[in-house]
């Protein structure tokens, strides 16, 4: 009897191992995709994610000290308020990484373990929490990490060495981590305790039954049962755990990915929507509204653009949304706008575009620069528009689109798609994952490995796409039917508040506009030579100052100019005025006092100090012909003034008329108190050294007179060759 319950003992113990071995197996099939991808408890019970699922993002601020824990619970508790009500479970994402060593030891235990017990806790059953590490995260920072079902790493990211400030290990920091390791299961308690305690050993022994973690008496009891069939030494003793990325997943298997940015941390966890970042979180919205609408102009984008500045520096706005409504119309200005809004703190500002009617062709990609994009279902992004785009320019925007697309950590095709008809996009699937992307045949070859995707049809752009048609390709959020639908979405009550364009702009931008300011700078150098030219500070003088400092003032509003241009122009005033009144013929302050004005000018006319992309360069030759056409101009407007100017009518008013031979004359005889003009041919002799100017013997008479430049000696033969007024000019004579 005893036999028969021994040997049915021994099957069932059988049985039940080849269960658990089959459904182990099971899960690994059904992880596929991601070569190593490893699924947990919690990822399996959860439910395919929607078209639009997207993850919610929240930077942990390392160290871990003073109030942080209680900031970020309250950013996590403005989250579980907006799921309330949500169908499927959300995914909350905390990135890790960074800071110097002094930051690593700063975090404090009794934060770090109040934020892993809130995230293990109830609360937070219903969300999926994942740790994302982008760089070092030690100390009592691993604490947090630990909490998540799910660690995602970059290869280069390091976790571990969590006793780092703990000269003496307490029991009670001990037991937390022991605590957060037994609940979650994400890391095995046995590495916890050896990234904590340097005085313990960890190994990976194999078993009849699977890998497992053990400390080193755990290990010393296995093998006196011979269960043991081979062990690896894990974190030997008097050191601390610390692991990469790279062993986290493929060595250990404690990360479920590897991911190099945030477009594949979506793909790796199944997210259509994306990864979205809300600065607002526990802050409050402070939120603006643009319109953006009718075709894209340089002073449109320059007006908005100085507008949202202004708004962030002053008011601390964190939300714009972006109205618009455009067919394009200038590339270059659109790209500008879109780097500029790419280029803002996801952080800190979060930005949303709203496409009522339409975003055409170029205008498309100010809208897809945003973090978000909704638009109605008849609404219209990209396509044909109000300026077509030449396969030259197309080229050197694509460049352009590429990299806005890395700093959004999006796929560059679809957006490319939008201001390029020709760029055919095709659905490209990833056989046994379900994954979806959309590439052109150059981001195809982008890719870690292309082979692994299958065509699955081409994707019609050449007539922009629909609103339904821009959710389903994941260039936008999602659908709603008007402005009070997109206010009810983001829970706004009221009206926003909205970026106007005011006097002073529309001041601004007439100023700095190229037509005008040229019309500035031609009439400063006009009468700043015409001051040069006469003697005294005058009313040119004073309209020259004017002109200049309403160019530099407008151009320093309008963003163009900054501080360096005004002290370059400066600088370069005070070298020209050493050259002409203090150190004449030198010769270095003139050339260099010129240059720096020139080159004070020419950056005052252009956003950038020194090219470095196709759209800068592309910029050069305008700003220099600007430069060379005024001084070109300026030039030419002497010369005209200078024969034509006084005989006009006007001017013969204001101005004294220049006399002719006969009037020049009789001024000469009534301006002169005696007569000399008989002396004319005469001859004398020096009393005096001329030097040019002396005195000179005719007959009886003493007379002063003037050389024609040349020194003549005392008591030298001189002859009278004209007489001019009171002045009488001799020469000497020759002798022989």
């Amino acid at each position: 009897m005893n036999l028969v319950n021994t040997g049915q003992r021994a099957f069932v113990v059988a049985t039940a191992k080849s269960l658990i071995l089959a459904c182990g197996v099971c899960l690994l099939a059904a992880a596929g995709g991601d070569q190593g991808a490893r699924q947990t408890p919690a990822e399996a019970q959860q439910p395919e994610p929607s078209e639009t699922a997207s993850g919610q993002l929240i930077r942990v601020p390392l160290p871990i000290a003073g109030e942080a824990d209680t900031r970020l619970k309250a950013m996590i508790g403005e989250l579980l308020a907006r799921w309330q009500g949500t169908s499927g479970r959300p995914t909350l994402i905390l990135e890790f990484g960074g800071g110097d060593e002094s930051a690593r030891r700063a975090s404090q235990f009794e934060r770090a373990l109040s934020l892993a017990r809130y995230l293990a806790g109830e609360q937070l059953g219903r969300v999926r929490t994942v740790a994302y590490l982008t760089g070092p995260v030690q100390g009592h920072a691993v604490l947090p990490v630990l909490a998540c079902e799910q660690i995602v790493a970059h290869p280069d990211a390091e976790l571990g060495r969590a006793g780092l400030a703990e000269d003496a290990l307490d029991p009670t920091v001990r037991s937390g981590y022991v605590e957060i390791a037994e609940r979650r299961r994400t890391v095995p308690p046995a590495v916890v305790l050896g990234m904590l305690d340097p005085q313990l050993a960890v190994s990976r022994v194999h078993t009849q039954d699977g890998a497992r973690f053990v400390l080193s008496d755990e290990l010393a009891e296995l093998q006196k049962q011979s269960a043991v069939r081979s062990v690896e030494q894990v974190v030997p003793a008097g050191q601390l755990g610390n692991f990469t990325g790279t062993e986290l997943r493929l060595k250990f298997g404690l990360a479920s990915h590897l991911v190099r940015d945030r477009l594949q941390l979506a793909s790796a966890l199944q997210l259509p929507g994306g990864v979205e970042e809300d600065p607002t979180l526990a802050a409050g919205r402070r939120a603006v509204r643009v319109d953006l609408s009718g075709p894209i102009r340089s002073d449109t984008v320059n007006w908005v653009e100085r507008g949202i500045r202004e708004k962030i520096e002053q008011e601390q706005v964190n939300f714009i949304c972006l109205v618009i409504d455009s067919p394009g119309g200038s590339p270059e200005d659109s790209m500008r706008l879109a780097t500029y809004l790419s280029g803002l703190d996801p952080s800190q500002v979060r930005t949303v575009a709203f496409v009522a009617s339409a975003a055409r062709a170029d205008a498309a990609l100010i809208a897809l620069a945003c973090d978000q994009l909704l638009m109605t279902d008849t609404a219209v992004l990209g396509g044909p528009g109000a300026r077509r785009i030449h396969s030259r320019k197309s080229e050197a925007l694509r460049t352009a689109v590429r990299e806005l697309a890395k700093a959004k950590s999006v796929g560059w095709s679809l957006p490319a798609a939008m201001i390029d008809a020709d760029l055919s996009v095709q659905r490209y699937q990833r056989p046994g994952t379900g994954e979806v992307r959309y590439f052109c045949e150059p981001e195809l070859a982008e890719q870690e490995h292309p082979q692994d995707w299958r065509a699955a049809g081409e994707i019609e752009t050449r007539n922009g796409l629909r609103g339904n048609a821009a959710v389903e390709l994941r260039l936008a959020r999602f659908n709603v039917a008007d402005w009070e639908d997109l206010k009810r979405t983001y829970h706004f009550e009221g009206e926003l508040g909205i970026v106007q364009r005011n006097w002073a702009h529309a001041v601004v931008e007439f100023l700095a506009s190229p037509r005008i300011a040229g019309m500035l700078l031609f009439a400063a150098w006009f009468t700043l030579m015409i001051e040069f030219s006469t003697p005294g500070l005058g009313f040119a003088g004073f309209a020259s100052a004017v002109c200049f400092v309403l160019f530099f003032w407008a151009n320093f509003l309008h963003g163009t100019a900054g501080w360096l241009e005004i002290v370059l122009f400066a600088t370069g005033v005070v070298c020209l005025v050493l050259e002409i009144f203090v150190l004449p013929g030198v010769g270095a302050f003139g050339v260099g006092g010129g240059l720096l004005i020139v080159a004070s000018i020419l950056l005052a006319s252009q956003t950038f100090l020194i090219p470095s992309n196709a759209y800068e360069w592309s910029q050069l030759p305008g700003s220099l012909f600007l430069l060379v056409a005024t001084g070109a101009g300026a030039f030419a407007a002497l010369v005209i003034a200078r024969r034509l100017v006084t005989d006009a009518p006007l001017f013969r008013r204001v101005s004294l008329e220049t006399p002719d031979e006969q009037q020049r004359e009789q001024i000469r005889c009534q301006e002169a108190l005696v007569h000399w003009e008989y002396l004319v041919g005469k001859r004398g002799v020096t009393v005096t050294q001329l030097t040019p100017s002396g005195k000179a013997r005719f007959g009886d008479a003493r007379v002063d007179v003037i050389s024609d430049g040349e020194v003549i000696p005392y008591g030298t033969d001189v002859v009278v060759v004209e007489v001019r007024g009171n002045e009488v000019l001799v020469r000497a004579l020759e002798i022989g």
